[in-house]
């Protein structure tokens, strides 16, 4: 496994050409709304309904993806594309330069859990891809294996970690799972702030299933193996988490999830306890990235959880401007929430995000392909982005180049045609 990403999506769509000339067709298909419909024609009715379902009637997921339709990106001509410019000659730079790492592409896998519910190999099979692909993976603790075996399965890939943040009563818990995220390798902290509880997911409910709650490790893998937790179970109940692992796991899902929110000042806890950067992830207002700034944290994620916590909210893409105008020189903004396509990543990178986080289009592509899928659909996505660069005039993913002088409101282009800036 490399660094460096297998190759560009101006390479990988050159080879698909290519075998069509020997009448190859590829297995799984690039038209990226079609990835979601077909993963979850394969899916059980419970898997489906985990990772298709959103909060209440999705009127907060409808609005992530009808955001990106109210942006258009405004492409620019004869912008003098240099040959030996970027890679693949002339091609946009997408390198990006996060907390002191320089990545490949300004992408990053959004941390999902239960992945083996879509795939036997799980994380093992993202970790890889990720990997593979060069971009970092974000590990949940809501995840199907443990934090050792999934940093083993990345190899010399990036690696971060996301956590579910138990309550205070249970401190040494969290110390235990940061150091062992630290010890593995992982070099970033995503602490997730909108989910102490899960929301109303009536796809999930139609089905009476919540995965955490099983008597397996799906989900619930990071307790399992974690030996603080390991001993608090023992010395309660008298027996080892296998002995009951009906009673471990509900347990264990009542400590990440407590079903109570923390505050601001007990984020200065995780920073005595973890020596990289911090990450809040679930900001949506102004205030609370504002907040961010002055407790001292590295970075934000600008997301609303894909629509899977709260109904009635708003779009993650339309607070993303308001959010970068009001802290984005002073943190690292990250983004996640409705990314479906490479034009969306362009239009969010545009918006100010410095980082985009890919979510349900790879848990699609685990479910299709398992680990071949999820490389599927990072080629595809970073295809596409670069293609969308290249062919708008914008030279890099770099702020000086990728900025929102290269969108326009689409709205604003049918109120007059006089005097509605574009130039």
């Amino acid at each position: 496994m490399s660094d460096q990403p297998s190759q560009s999506g101006q390479i990988y769509e050159s080879e698909i050409y290519q075998r069509g000339l020997r009448y190859e067709r590829p297995t799984l298909t690039f038209q990226a709304l079609e990835w979601e419909p077909q993963a979850c024609a394969r899916l059980s009715a419970e898997a489906k309904g985990y990772v298709y379902g959103s909060a209440g009637m999705r009127e907060t997921s409808n609005k992530n993806r009808e955001a990106f339709k109210k942006w258009s990106i405004v492409p620019r001509r004869l912008t003098a594309q240099r040959e030996g410019e970027g890679h693949g000659g002339g091609f946009p730079v997408l390198k990006k330069r996060i907390f002191g790492e320089d990545l490949e592409l300004p992408i990053a896998l959004a941390p999902v859990g239960v992945l083996r519910i879509f795939n036997t190999e799980g994380e093992v099979a993202v970790a890889k891809a990720a990997a593979e692909v060069g971009v970092p993976y974000i590990l949940s603790t809501a995840a199907s294996s443990s934090i050792e075996e999934a940093a083993t399965a990345s190899g010399g890939g990036k690696r971060w970690f996301q956590l579910y943040w138990p309550s205070n009563q249970d401190h040494d818990i969290t110390v235990s799972l940061l150091k062992r995220a630290k010890d593995a390798g992982y070099t970033t902290l995503f602490v997730t702030l909108d989910t102490y509880i899960l929301g109303w997911r009536p796809s999930d409910m139609d089905n009476g299933y919540n995965p955490f709650l099983k008597a397996d490790k799906i989900g619930v893998a990071l307790g399992f193996s974690d030996p603080v937790w390991r001993r608090k179970f023992k010395e309660k109940h008298g027996v080892e988490i296998e002995q009951d692992e009906g009673k471990a796991a509900r347990e264990w899902t009542k400590t990440i999830f407590p079903g109570i929110n923390h505050a601001w000042e007990d984020v200065k806890y995780l920073q005595e306890h973890w020596d990289g950067p911090i990450v809040l992830k679930g900001i949506q207002t102004i205030q609370d990235a504002k907040k961010a700034v002055e407790i001292g944290v590295q970075g934000i994620v600008v997301s609303n959880h894909g629509g899977r916590q709260q109904d009635g909210g708003c779009s993650s893409l339309g607070m993303l401007p308001h959010i970068v105008d009001a802290a984005g020189d002073k943190l690292t903004i990250f983004f996640d929430s409705g990314v479906r396509c490479g034009a969306d990543i362009v239009k969010a990178l545009a918006l100010g995000a410095d980082c985009v986080l890919i979510g349900r289009p790879y848990v699609y592509g685990l479910a299709l392909g398992g680990q071949e899928g999820v490389e599927h659909v990072l080629k595809s996505l970073v295809g596409e982005l670069e293609l969308t660069l290249h062919l708008a005039g914008i030279q890099s993913a770099e702020l000086k180049d990728l900025n929102r002088g290269c969108l326009v409101k689409e709205e604003d282009l049918f109120e007059g045609v006089k005097g509605i800036g574009i130039h």
